[in-house]
């Protein structure tokens, strides 16, 4: 076991509050941490698209996005697991038969359907509401999601996965037995509160990545610290050496983890990182 780890944080309510505000002192403890030799790599639901320079300028050693699809490692593309352009008409051509708008998601940006912006509206202020945004009611859809594309073309080759809003919890159930060959999940809730659904390539989880990162690094799972807030992020909890969840984080998640911090507005990243002696 290496005294130097390897650590892989959440973005969405783990790096950025749930304002997608970034805390100063998380900023500040990424860079400590990798000036003291650890590998710091962001572990998120985005897409590349959808990292803004205030994000990426922290400076990272890589990603892992696409909740797994997509790794990066020192500028070198690792692995990259997409959509087929076959799988994409299917899910475009079921969404708008259905009537449901949706975003495509990208390394090269966030494809939304044509009536996304306004039916995301007030869907999005609920999902920034019940995260504790302060100002959710006067949230735009594009102060919520960077890197939103409107007129591009749908029908594509380059997707890492779709999101979609749901008419009701219906609409994710049928989506699991419409695409058998995709993963299929939902976020903005648990069960038949969720606000969207979203469709991945089959398989594809963040502890897999994590997996194909840790191969071509040479590196041991002992190593390595997981950081998250979301029942998402349990399956990086339990693939890591380690795991901590932010105080803000969800019930599900704080149980699952090895160490819970300081909420994410409350230096919760670098109240860990001091906790174990990364900086």
């Amino acid at each position: 076991m290496s005294d130097k780890k390897i650590l892989f944080l959440d973005v969405d309510g783990t790096i950025t509050n749930y304002d997608n505000q970034i805390p100063e002192s998380c900023k500040a403890a990424i860079r400590a941490a990798r000036a003291n030799g650890h590998r710091v790599y962001m572990c998120t639901g985005r897409s590349k698209a959808e990292n803004p320079p205030e994000l990426t300028d922290i400076g990272f050693d890589g990603m892992i996005g696409g909740n797994g699809s997509y790794v990066e490692s020192d500028g070198e593309v690792v692995m990259h697991q997409l959509i087929t352009l076959e799988q994409c008409r299917h899910i475009v051509d079921w969404l708008h038969g259905r009537g449901l708008e949706f975003y495509l998601e990208s390394n090269n940006g966030l494809f939304a359907s044509e009536n996304f912006r306004e039916a995301a509206r007030p869907v999005l202020r609920v999902y920034a509401g019940r995260k504790g945004a302060p100002n959710a009611d006067t949230l735009e859809t594009d102060d919520v999601m960077h890197g939103m594309v409107y007129g591009g073309e749908l029908y594509r080759d380059d997707l890492n996965k779709v999101s979609f809003i749901l008419g009701s919890y219906r609409d994710h159930l049928d989506s699991i037995e419409e695409f058998p060959d995709l993963e299929c999940h939902t976020w903005g809730g648990a069960g038949e509160t969720a606000l969207f659904g979203d469709m991945g390539v089959k398989d594809i989880t963040k502890a897999h990545a994590i997996d194909v990162l840790l191969e071509h690094l040479g590196a041991d799972v002992a190593d390595t610290i997981a950081f998250g807030d979301a029942k998402i992020d349990i399956p990086m909890f339990e693939c890591c050496g380690y795991s901590v969840c932010v105080g803000s984080g969800g019930d599900e998640a704080k149980a699952a983890a090895d160490y819970v911090t300081t909420d994410v507005d409350d230096d919760g990243i670098a109240n860990a990182f001091k906790h174990l002696d990364l900086i």
